[in-house]
């Protein structure tokens, strides 16, 4: 279960403030046309800079571990230093450093896991996203690249969130999207659920959905000065666009602020969506006058062209999930270059031309590839230079295009020139100065590591980033994984990733775990998984199969779970097993199921549905009642899950069909589930159910919870105990 961070908050309505403070006024911050009551409680909304004590920590590298992953880079103007992600002490932290060096700097050594990093375009501040007891809040905190001058700038309230969103081009300022309060929403569905199913706890108190949740196949709204629907191009209350009207919803959920790092001018409210599901601003324009976002729940994600001045929506484009950073302005705003699968099957390079006013009047297809997606999008600083990343089959493929005018039209892009990768999969990529640029790369051979590109030619492993012989202690190398495909029982071709232990003759029966991803909208990449060495290391192969509603394999195969869809996708775990035993090397007596948040849910709901073909499962962070599960997770992620799975009143009956709660009596086999203990996505409760559920039937079950984690386990004492312990059971259950 996974989509964008986003949260509740306890701050009051969201509206614009003004403020331009002594900088004087910034072009990226839209004229305040509210007064009087209104903007006096938009003050009181707006986030306010919390300075911290310095935590920099020593101001050379720490004792690392043996095998730790650096990621997520954000480079400063020049491209001659980076900040980055690094779990070298244990949980993913801030540093810094060159690119070509190895002085690299422990910027905050709180123990608070750090989940994004961007680097402001002046060079003055790098700001960056932590979760606060490794739980699913977040909060967005700066710093000096000193390591001085530290601040959370939104989500200072243990029971509010915030995320990062892009930077105004001169600095001056840095979008922050922010939770506003659910209100009363979602208040009954907890207790309205436990009527009909299961005893009245308290972590199942909930909220109910709202009356005027999207339907399936509905629109999303964009809320700004005046609340606008973008499908009908009025306000709720009649207003066309073009208009401005004071209109504050107390109810807003997600809202996102420009916030200057100096706090020399006020936060300025750029837009808020109610009952939201997601909401980032990608870019703005160089002049301030367009804002990009991207918003919406999973599967029918939106890119929205916002016009600052008066809240107009002037484009709103279907989007691909996965990343989030959808698109970029040209520097003189005419051409928006987007990653979008509008009105085709996988995500293409799109090139829409902009009037003066952010209205499109041509859009193009400046890239696409049959087959693959366009995953990963980034640009140059210039914006004369994108950098493209395919998902092809799984595995990345990168390559650079120049972009040009022409004209009227949209820009058009030259040859493509391929760049070699040295890892199999890309999981970001940023600009870095003149030609330059930066990659996190992963692979199975290796922990995920930086590397930096300069003009194209070749790329170079950044100092700090664990060397490929570090990935895992001497003796054990990595599983190569071998691709696999099969077709489903309805004729769905589907695939995966076979990871087979070593030292067994290739025609030798070995027990199985069939390992499933979250989401549904993840996908199973060729890159090292600690938890599958350590399963291939005991003597048990791993298959690790893509079930329809995965990404990397079309728009088609990411809806084919929707709704009753979902009976299909259980079905795939089936099929996969038994095409693991009928095609490959894995014991028909030894199969056991195992996955992680979706995953947890597959798992559970699997061993169930199919009790005769596992002999145990080991489900983490998942689901087992989808009706207890909207009644305790985040608003925003019941805003989104609505759509994947169903409505939890229109659509009770089968949402309690799909729920392994309701089959529990089917269950036969001993089942570990491990949750963490903060997990507000897919609340502890869903494991505790089902644990309790199976033992009061003298089924063998157990729970582990891991103390400090959330809804992913980001430290390495945590991560350790339970690759360990998830071996330890699979072990003992099929190796008898």
């Amino acid at each position: 279960m996974t989509d964008d961070r986003g949260t509740r908050a306890t701050h009051g309505p969201a509206s614009a403030l003004t403020g331009p403070g002594p900088r004087g006024p910034s072009p990226t911050r839209p004229p305040d046309r509210r007064t009087g009551d209104l903007l006096g409680a938009a003050c009181a909304a707006a986030p306010a800079p919390v300075p911290l004590p310095e935590a920099g920590g020593p101001r050379d590298a720490v004792t690392r571990l043996r095998a730790h992953g650096c990621w997520y880079p954000s480079a400063n103007a020049d491209g001659s230093e980076t900040a980055f992600i690094c779990d070298r002490g244990g949980v993913p932290q801030l540093w810094a450093g060159p690119v070509d060096g190895d002085e690299v700097r422990l910027l905050d050594a709180s123990p608070d896991p750090v989940k994004e990093v961007s680097w402001s375009p002046d060079g003055h501040w790098i700001a960056y996203t932590t979760a606060p007891g490794g739980g699913e809040h977040s909060r967005v905190l700066c710093v000096r690249p000193d390591g001085t001058g530290r601040r959370i700038l939104a989500g200072a309230d243990p029971a509010s969130s915030a995320y990062l969103g892009c930077w105004a081009h001169d600095g001056s300022a840095i979008a922050v999207t922010v939770a506003a309060p659910a209100a009363d929403a979602y208040g009954g569905l907890g207790r309205q659920a436990l009527t009909d199913s299961a005893p009245a706890e308290d972590w199942l108190a909930g909220m109910r959905p709202a009356a005027d949740w999207a339907d399936r196949d509905g629109h999303a709204t964009l809320l700004g000065p005046a609340a606008y629907d973008a499908a009908s191009g009025t306000a709720p209350n009649g207003t066309p666009n073009g208009t401005t009207a004071a209109a504050a919803r107390p109810d807003g959920d997600l809202s996102v602020y420009l916030i200057d790092p100096d706090a020399l001018a006020s936060p300025v409210l750029l837009t808020t969506e109610t009952h939201a599901a997601s909401l980032r601003a990608c870019d703005l324009s160089h002049d301030g006058r367009l804002a990009l976002l991207r918003r919406g729940p999973r599967g029918r994600r939106e890119a929205v062209v916002l016009r600052t001045a008066d809240s107009v929506t002037t484009l709103a484009v279907p989007v691909a999930d996965g990343d989030p950073w959808i698109g970029r302005f040209s520097p003189d705003a005419r051409t928006l270059w987007l990653r979008s699968n509008s009105d085709r099957e996988y995500a293409a390079l799109l090139a829409v031309a902009l009037d003066a006013d952010g209205v499109p009047h041509e859009v193009s297809v400046a890239a696409e590839r049959a087959g693959s997606d366009l995953e990963l999008l980034a640009l140059a600083h210039d914006g004369r230079t994108a950098a493209l990343a395919w998902n092809t089959r799984g595995a990345s493929e990168l390559e650079l295009v120049e972009t040009f005018s022409t004209g009227r039209a949209p820009d058009g892009t030259g040859p493509a020139r391929p760049l070699h990768l040295p890892h199999e999969v890309v999981t970001r990529v940023t600009a870095a100065g003149a030609g330059r640029l930066l990659l996190a790369l992963s692979g199975s051979q290796r922990r995920p590591g930086v590397w930096w590109a300069h003009e194209g030619v070749s790329l170079l492993r950044t100092p700090w980033s664990s060397l490929d012989e570090d990935a895992v202690p001497p003796g054990r190398p990595p599983v190569r994984p071998v691709p696999v495909r099969l077709t489903a029982r309805d004729g769905l071709p589907l695939s995966g990733w076979y990871y087979r232990a070593p030292g067994r003759a290739p025609d030798e029966p070995a027990p199985c775990v069939i390992h499933l991803h979250g989401g549904p909208e993840e996908q199973e990449r060729p890159v090292f998984n600690p938890l599958y060495h350590e399963l291939v290391g005991r003597g048990l192969d791993v298959f690790a199969p893509d079930v329809r509603g995965s990404l990397g394999h079309g728009r088609s195969f990411v809806d084919a779970d929707l709704g009753a869809g979902r009976f299909a996708a259980l079905d795939d775990v089936a099929d996969c097993a038994v095409h693991a035993v009928t095609a490959g090397p894995a014991d028909p007596t030894r199969l056991a199921v195992m996955g992680r948040s979706y995953g947890g849910y597959l798992t559970f709901a699997s061993l169930v549905w199919h009790p005769d073909l596992f002999r145990t499962g080991v489900a983490v962070c998942g689901m087992s009642d989808f009706l207890t599960f909207f009644a305790g997770t985040e608003p925003w992620i019941a805003e989104s899950a609505a759509y994947k799975y169903g409505h939890p009143e229109r659509d009770r009956e089968l949402l309690r069909a799909l729920s392994p709660m309701s089959r529990i009596d089917a269950l036969r086999v001993p089942v570990l589930a491990v949750h963490g203990e903060h997990d507000t996505n897919v609340p502890p409760g869903e494991s505790q159910q089902f644990v309790r559920a199976a033992r009061e039937r003298g089924i063998h079950a157990e729970l582990l919870t891991l103390r400090d984690e959330g809804h992913d386990f980001l430290r390495a004492d945590n991560r350790r105990l339970f690759r360990r312990a998830a071996a330890d059971w699979m072990q003992r259950h099929l190796h008898t």
